[in-house]
């Protein structure tokens, strides 16, 4: 199915707007046919050849451009890379044909373990040097670029020599991967660690920026849980508005992972994003009009 039409303004591949596939909307999707670009699959949940996932998976990538997300690569650990995982996701690629491929910057799990939790990393030269040669051993097997996301934080180190985003804009400009911005993550962590988010996106290389994650999140007022179980608070929506006006239309979609509402619901929400980006477009033609 054809592309569609790129924003005027744009500097990078241009998807429009998607949601996360999950199993509760699989005929939903092929009877309604909804107002979706693209949809989002859990990299992991399609790996095995065959079944009812798979079956679902291609009648609905013949209709839909898809993206891999994986939650498995634990591209921070010390394990060495898990060779049979990259070889199913590189099958699952050349199946799919994904517009892109992405996962967390973070760490799983240690001693062949899965925590099937997203830990955190320390912000150092060394954890740099790491994941910077773990990333490139990473894109060379898959023999493409991938995305790494932000993932939301709880917990700081004292070793700590840079911020977050510094970290992370290291990590780009030295492996060449490209960035899945979780604009979320951003505001939960900067809440918890009391960091300004705006300042966050505007230390981050924005031609680097390819995707954006829109999320849920529960507030405890002292601390806030990252738990796509919620629809995209106010909050969220503002700084994803003021995101795309520091750098520009970028490819969005939402998650929602629990309390999962009926597909229609969803793909109202996603106009939200929708509405966001076009009032940014608008008033980025209106000054080239001028």
């Amino acid at each position: 199915m054809p592309m569609p039409e790129a924003p005027a303004s744009g500097i990078r591949p241009w998807h429009g707007y998607g949601l996360g596939l999950r199993t509760e909307h699989f005929d939903a999707v092929l009877q309604e046919d909804p107002k979706v670009d693209w949809f989002e699959i859990i990299s992991e949940n399609f790996m095995v050849a065959g079944g009812k996932p798979r079956h679902y998976l291609d009648a609905i990538r013949s209709r839909y451009p898809i993206a891999m997300h994986g939650v498995s690569l634990s591209i921070g650990s010390t394990d060495p890379l898990d060779r049979d995982y990259l070889r199913g996701l590189r099958d699952l690629a050349s199946h799919v044909e994904p517009i892109w491929i992405s996962d967390h910057l973070c760490w799983t799990g240690y001693g062949g373990i899965n925590s099937h939790d997203l830990l955190p990393l320390p912000y150092t030269e060394e954890a740099i040097a790491h994941v910077t040669a773990r990333i490139s051993e990473v894109q060379d097997f898959l023999g493409r670029e991938i995305l790494i996301e932000n993932v939301s934080t709880y917990v700081g180190f004292a070793d700590a020599e840079m911020d977050e985003a510094a970290f992370l804009a290291e990590i780009v400009r030295r492996s060449g991967c490209r960035i899945l911005l979780d604009v979320n993550n951003i505001y939960v962590s900067s809440r918890n660690h009391g960091y300004d988010a705006d300042a966050y996106v505007a230390s981050l290389p924005a031609d680097r920026i390819w995707q954006i994650h829109l999320a849920g999140h529960s507030d405890y007022g002292d601390y806030v849980i990252d738990t796509h179980d919620h629809p995209v608070r106010t909050e969220v929506w503002d700084l994803y508005a003021r995101t795309l006006e520091r750098i520009g239309p970028v490819t969005t979609m939402i998650e929602r992972d629990d309390h999962i509402p009926p597909l229609a619901e969803l793909v109202a929400e996603l106009d939200q994003a929708r509405r966001i980006g076009a009032k940014l477009d608008a008033a980025v033609r209106m000054e080239a009009c001028a």
